[in-house]
This record gives C-alpha cells, sequence and structure tokens, in this order.
C-alpha cells in the first residue's frame, strides 16, 4: 500500500536542532551531506554540544571542506571524519591522524553502503522546503543520499530555504524524514577563480583540441575558468560532469552547450554538486536543463563511455618524460588522486573517440617547472601512463597516444617552459631517453611562433590544423616521407630519394626561427593527429628574400592546402622583414606553379635545365 504523503503540517514536525541531537546516541555512524551541501547548522549544532549522548561519534562525509567538521573540533576526538577524498583540507588532517581516508573509486561508494560493507545509523541530509506535492528537493548534491536514507535509522532533514530546488534524481517525500530542524545558516558559496595570462593560454590550448559535439567533464579551478571563455565558440557541447560550476554556467548561457550528441541524458547537462556563487545557485534553480543523478550513475565508467567523444581535463601537478603524472595535493583541490579521476578516465577509454587530457602550467608559482625528468618521489603519483592522451601547458600540446618514450619525452619537452627545455634535453639524453646525436637548437625555445597555429576547412569538408614544426615531428614527418610516390620526392627534393633516416630528419624538423619558417598540417582527430602537408622558407644570407618549398601527401592535393601554405608564408615572411620569395619549381610540375600564379604577387620566372627559377617580390602588384 502506497503511504499518503501529509504535507501541510511539516512545519509542525519541525524541532531545534538541540531536539534533534537527543535522537543519537554513542558510537552511532552519521552520514553528513557533502561538500555545499552540508547541513551546516545541525553540524555546528553538533560541534559546540557537551551533551553526553554526542560521544565516540563516527561521521562519514564524501567530501569534506572544512567548513563546519574543522581541525580544532576534530582534535577533540568526540568525533572521528572518514571521507573518500583526499583534496581540500582534508589532506591535512589525513595526514595528522585526525581523519581516516577511505580510498576507492566514486563510482563504488553507493554500493558499499547498499551492501552495509560502511553502515549507515543516522543521516543529516540539506533539503529544500516541500513543494505543494509534498516533495523536497536535495538541491545541491544528490551523491549517495539515497542508498544513506534506506539504510539510516534516523534521518534528520536540515531545511534550507535559499538553496536551489534541482532537478533530476533529487526529490524526497517530506515524510522520508523521521525529523526536521530549520537551517540557520547560507549555503557554502565560492568566489570565482582569477584567471591570469598563463591560465589563459592554457585555456585556449585546451580549447583547441575541442571539437564540436565533444562531450565534457570540468571541475572547479583556473583551468576551468579560462576553458570556459575559450569555448563559447563551439557547437553542440555536451556536459557529463560531478561538478557544475560557474563557468559552466557561462559556457551553457553562451549557446555552445546542447548535450545534443550525447548518448546519455541526451538533451541535459548532468551532474551531482553544485559548487559556486549565489548567482550560480539563482540560476539552477527550477532549471530544466541541469539533471542531478547519484554518483552511481555520473561516475560510473559505462555511462560516461556512451557519450561520444568524451574527453575528461584533469588539473596536474607535476609530469615526467614518460607521461607519468603527479596529481595535487591539499586546498583547492577536487580531482585530486588517481582514485577520484580513474573513473572518468575509464569512461573516456570506453567513448567512442573520447580523450583524456591532463593539464599544468609549465612552471609552478615558484618559478620551478613543472615537466621533470622523473616525478617518482612526488605523492599522488599517476602511473598508468597508458591512459594519458594529452599532456597541455601554455606552450602547446603534447600527444601521448600510441607515442613510444623517446616521442612522448620530446614533445614534453616541446610544451615545457622556454627556459627549462635544454636541462630537460640534457637530462633525458643522459637517461637516454633520447638519441645521443638529437639535436638542440637553444635560440628556438625562445622564438617559437604559436601565433602561426590557425585551422581551415577546404574542399569535401576536409579541415586541417596548422602550426609551426616541431622537435618532436619528427617522426611524423618520416611518415609522411614514405607515403610519397617517388614522383612527390623528386618534385619536393630534385632527385630519387629513397630513405629518410634520423640523422637527416631532425635537421629538417629542428629548423632555427631565426633563419626560417616551416609550417605543418595536421588532419584527424587532435589525440591522433598526422601530418600531411609541410611549407617552409629559409633566408638568403645575402639579401632579404627567402627559399620557399611546400609538400603535400597525394590524396590531399588539389584542394587549397598549398595555396592556403603559400599565402601563410608570406604573411610570415612580411611580418619578419622580408622583401620577397624564390623558389626553384621543376617544368613539369604544373600543380605547384599554379599555386604560385594564383598568390597575392606576381612571379618572374627563368627556364634553366629543365626547372624554372621563380622570384616573387612583394612590393609589385599584380
Amino acid at each position: 500500500m502506497t503511504q499518503d504523503i501529509n504535507y501541510t503540517d511539516w512545519t509542525e514536525r519541525i524541532v531545534s536542532c538541540e531536539e534533534a541531537l537527543k535522537s543519537i546516541v554513542p558510537g552511532m555512524k552519521i552520514f553528513l551531506g557533502t561538500g555545499v551541501a552540508e547541513p551546516r547548522t545541525i553540524v555546528k549544532c553538533l560541534m559546540a554540544s557537551n551533551a553526553n549522548n554526542l560521544q565516540d561519534l563516527e561521521l562519514i562525509q564524501l567530501v569534506s571542506l572544512g567548513d563546519v567538521v574543522t581541525m580544532k573540533e576534530l582534535q577533540t576526538q568526540k568525533f572521528r571524519l572518514k571521507t573518500f577524498f583526499s583534496g581540500w583540507v582534508a589532506s591535512d588532517a589525513i595526514t595528522q591522524g585526525y581523519v581516516d581516508l577511505i580510498p576507492s573509486r566514486f563510482a563504488r561508494v553507493p554500493g558499499l553502503i547498499e551492501s552495509k560493507q560502511l553502515p549507515i545509523d543516522a543521516a543529516f541530509i540539506q533539503i529544500t522546503p516541500p513543494n505543494e506535492a509534498g516533495y523536497c528537493s536535495l538541491g545541491l548534491a544528490v551523491d549517495v543520499a539515497r542508498q544513506v536514507m534506506e539504510q539510516a535509522k534516523i534521518v534528520i532533514g536540515e531545511i534550507n530555504t535559499q538553496i536551489p530546488r534541482t532537478f533530476g534524481d533529487t526529490f524526497v517525500p517530506v515524510t522520508e524524514f523521521d525529523i526536521l530542524v530549520r537551517s540557520e545558516d547560507p549555503p557554502i558559496y565560492f568566489q570565482r577563480w582569477p584567471v591570469d595570462e598563463v591560465f589563459d593560454q592554457l585555456g585556449a590550448n585546451i580549447a583547441s583540441v575541442i571539437e564540436d559535439g565533444s562531450c565534457l567533464c570540468f571541475s572547479i579551478g583556473p583551468i576551468y575558468e579560462a576553458m570556459s571563455r575559450h569555448l563559447v565558440h563551439k557547437r553542440n557541447l555536451g556536459i557529463h560532469t560531478p561538478f557544475f560550476t560557474d563557468a559552466l554556467m557561462d559556457l551553457v548561457k553562451s549557446g555552445a552547450v546542447t548535450n545534443r550528441n550525447k548518448g546519455a541524458f541526451r538533451g541535459k547537462s548532468l551532474t551531482s554538486y553544485a559548487f559556486g556563487s549565489k548567482e550560480l545557485m539563482t540560476w539552477l534553480d527550477r532549471n530544466p536543463m541541469v539533471e542531478f543523478q547519484g554518483i552511481d550513475t555520473v561516475f560510473n565508467p559505462v555511462q560516461i563511455g556512451r557519450n561520444p567523444r568524451f574527453v575528461t581535463v584533469i588539473p596536474a601537478r607535476k609530469v615526467d618524460l614518460s607521461g607519468r603524472v603527479a596529481m595535487h595535493t591539499g586546498k583547492g583541490n577536487v580531482a585530486t588522486s588517481p582514485g577520484e579521476a580513474v573513473d572518468f578516465i575509464n569512461g573516456a577509454e570506453l567513448s567512442p573517440g573520447g580523450c583524456a587530457i591532463f593539464a599544468l602550467p609549465s612552471r609552478n608559482r615558484m618559478g620551478q617547472g613543472n615537466i621533470r625528468l622523473s616525478v617518482e618521489n612526488f605523492p599522488n603519483l599517476f602511473s598508468l601512463r597508458e591512459s594519458v592522451d594529452m599532456v597541455i601547458t601554455e606552450h602547446g600540446v603534447a600527444n601521448m597516444r600510441g607515442r613510444s618514450v623517446r616521442e612522448r619525452a620530446q614533445a614534453l619537452i616541446d610544451v615545457a617552459h622556454p627556459s627549462d627545455r635544454f636541462a630537460l634535453f640534457e637530462e633525458a639524453k643522459h637517461e637516454r631517453l633520447l638519441y645521443q646525436d638529437q639535436i638542440f637548437i637553444a635560440e628556438r625555445s625562445n622564438l617559437y611562433p604559436a601565433e602561426i597555429a590557425s585551422k581551415h576547412t577546404f574542399k569535401e569538408n576536409i579541415e586541417v590544423r596548422f602550426r609551426a614544426i616541431r622537435p618532436s615531428d619528427e617522426e611524423e614527418m618520416r611518415r609522411l616521407f614514405y607515403r610519397f610516390s617517388d614522383k612527390t620526392v623528386y618534385y619536393r627534393y630534385f632527385s630519387p630519394i629513397k630513405v629518410m633516416p634520423h640523422a637527416k630528419m631532425q635537421q629538417y624538423v629542428n629548423l632555427d626561427c631565426n633563419k626560417g619558417l616551416s609550417i605543418v598540417g595536421l588532419t584527424g582527430p587532435p589525440e591522433q593527429e598526422h601530418i600531411i602537408a609541410e611549407a617552409r622558407f629559409v633566408k638568403d644570407r645575402n639579401r632579404p628574400y627567402a627559399d620557399v618549398a611546400f609538400v603535400v601527401e597525394e590524396k590531399y592535393q588539389g584542394i587549397g592546402i598549398a595555396t592556403y601554405l603559400y599565402d601563410k608564408l608570406i604573411t610570415a615572411a612580411k611580418e619578419r622583414g622580408l622583401h620577397g620569395f624564390t623558389a626553384d619549381v621543376l617544368a613539369s610540375n604544373k600543380q605547384m606553379l599554379k599555386v604560385f600564379e594564383k598568390g597575392r604577387y606576381p612571379i618572374h620566372a627563368s627556364l634553366a635545365e629543365g626547372a624554372y627559377e621563380l622570384t616573387i617580390p612583394f612590393d609589385e602588384k599584380k
């Protein structure tokens, strides 16, 4: 028989916190609402009380923000706190022995409660006032509230009129609460993180590899604030994230988020927690486009993997040259340990086109390099380097997927702080992570032309990304060479070259930026892109001209890539004070001659021994 819901007299059931706490007995295991959903009024009363029945209590909280259950209170030894989360202020308390950490993947926590392996005697849950049908909303956090309420002998609801009424698996009949108290405290609000120039560029680099239609996982901190700003021009993004923040609110309001391509909870932004400002809480109130679900759903890798192109971005503290990651510790961290991030990493692995990105500034606030030879001695070590698809700093993107340790080392050196690269290069050679004859051009580190980066869609809807060449492009350039036909090789190098060994190719990719510029074109998903074109100019020693050359993989010829590259080289050359180009083109290479003829400047040609010598002055008009 269904129990009738009598909600008309719920206000008469409200008691004082002191009265509510009389139901607690020594030795009880008490679940506290998580994070910003902490029922602060009754927890404050519990902390301040000297009642004899409130002794030897075990408090269980998924994420403790340290707002009420402080280190001072824990030192009284009246209470013992257990948490599944080692971040925020909990890490210090764990280290000092005042808090017990339960290592567990978040997706498994509901099962631990349901199986009673983690028994719960009482639960303090923050809720909204009941609506006209007698249902309260769990508001700012769902996590494991339902599993806890089913297990607890006593469920105390703290009614807070200042929290948003959220939609999803959030509604609970007021009759399911044994005791009701009224909140006298506002919810916990958090100011937005400031974003400096380094984090802004870091956010821009992350956004550059996120494709339209991707599904994103956000967390808390300046990386996500910066990302949001640079994602506003994307289309049809989806959200499947543990934390919904102000940065996500801005992204949704920009129109970039439609959740149209999601495979799970299509049309809705999925989350378990809200974390942010009062403005965010007001926006979330009765917002049907944001769906709050428990962590058994949000952290479930299978559910995550149902979303195509799922991208999880995880802040890193340090990364070593093999791709191992030291994650953050201490206050302000949310994705703080492998156990708290692995569900989303696994979900990205299950997702078609999914990707796990680790992001960090190239140096910390003390000016020390964050790209290291080894992170072996750092805590919170994520050793599953096989699951690291990309490492991104403000200096660029290092692709890790499918790369050897040597290739990873070179790619990570390329995105390290320019002043740290030579020392890393020397350390890597000493440890034989790089070839012993590997070249390093010191001047290149500080002169890398990041502004060259762009992307363009050509005929047949082929999108190509362009950037300046890097030393870590050696293997991709070698692969491109071996895909060329004999004809293309002859047109480019004027001789029937058959091999391109390391010694020769590394000289080609290590172009001194003082002497010239090389631009590569790349296609494919950002995490496994391939070079399909290259164009360069090399300055003449004796006059302000440069020699220019192009090569485009056969199957991408004829769609305008060479023309686009030629125009980019002209712009870059003029910015560097050059007055024109020269080029040698075989008379039979009609396609390349057309590229020059279609350019914005006239060409002067002379034929000698089957090849045209071209001169293209920039001061002449067509």
